[in-house]
């Protein structure tokens, strides 16, 4: 079998298992453990995969701009909101980052929720400024057009003048291993930030970024209190995460 079909089986394997082994490869391939990692190689340098210690992952399949997102898995969307819904209280400090789901969570806040809205995205003031009781403090800084965020060491700074109550966290990609990790290095220093300084994680991820990985390092599985995502509890794929302590909704 020539390079490029091997790396193709490599690609379409990695597609349906999320996750794979250099020694899964080498014997699904009949080729050596040497020619697997540079295949992962090869394949990590043109951003394909993620090669990790022993073997790969995948990258996240979400789009990178914002307004192909926003379009992007919208009903998983309103499932995962309508599950996290319930752990906003009258009264918190909330962080809410510039993900499209944290964006569809605060499209479904009841009309009478009062809480107060920490943000750096322009999407979710927009969508505060039409709720009477939901206090809007705006994270200033450099805009990024391909995310609608502000983000920079302003940014950063004015975060920490907050220990918020929750932090809303959209998910680009999570691994049990790798940890939570962003694809734009901006927006995954906001996120790290907002973790460090809020009192309770939740993160918001459909199941197809579950078990990717790329290339920003943001935190470990550990900072994050409840994992949200469109599928049930119960299903085999989170089993990890919920060993790890984590609870699932």
């Amino acid at each position: 079998m020539k390079k490029e079909e091997r790396q193709q089986v490599i690609l379409e394997y990695l597609s349906k298992e999320h996750r794979v082994t250099s020694i899964e490869l080498s014997e699904y391939l009949s080729v050596s453990e040497d020619t697997i990692r540079r295949d992962l190689k090869e394949l990590s340098d043109q951003g394909l995969l993620k090669a990790v210690r022993g073997g790969a992952v995948a990258p996240s399949p979400i789009p990178l701009h914002y307004r192909k997102r926003e379009k992007h898995d919208v009903e998983n969307k309103k499932i995962i909101a309508e599950k996290a819904i319930s752990y906003l209280k009258d009264g918190q400090v909330v962080f809410i980052d510039g993900g499209t789901t944290s964006v569809a969570l605060v499209a479904s806040f009841p009309y009478d929720l009062k809480l107060t809205v920490v943000t750096n995205s322009f999407p979710v003031a927009l969508l505060v400024e039409d709720l009477p009781n939901i206090e809007l403090i705006f994270a200033g800084g450099l805009m990024s057009k391909t995310s609608f965020t502000t983000s920079g060491i302003d940014t950063i700074d004015f975060l920490r003048n907050f220990r918020a109550d929750v932090c809303i966290l959209g998910i680009c990609s999570i691994h049990h291993e790798r940890g939570i990790t962003g694809v734009l290095y901006d927006d995954s220093q906001i996120k790290k930030s907002m973790i460090q300084n809020s009192n309770f994680v939740i993160a918001l991820s459909s199941i197809e970024k579950v078990g990717t990985a790329e290339a920003y390092y943001i935190s470990p599985i550990t900072d994050i209190d409840v994992l949200v995502t469109n599928i049930s509890p119960e299903d085999e794929i989170l089993k990890t995460y919920k060993e790890i302590g984590l609870t699932i909704l």
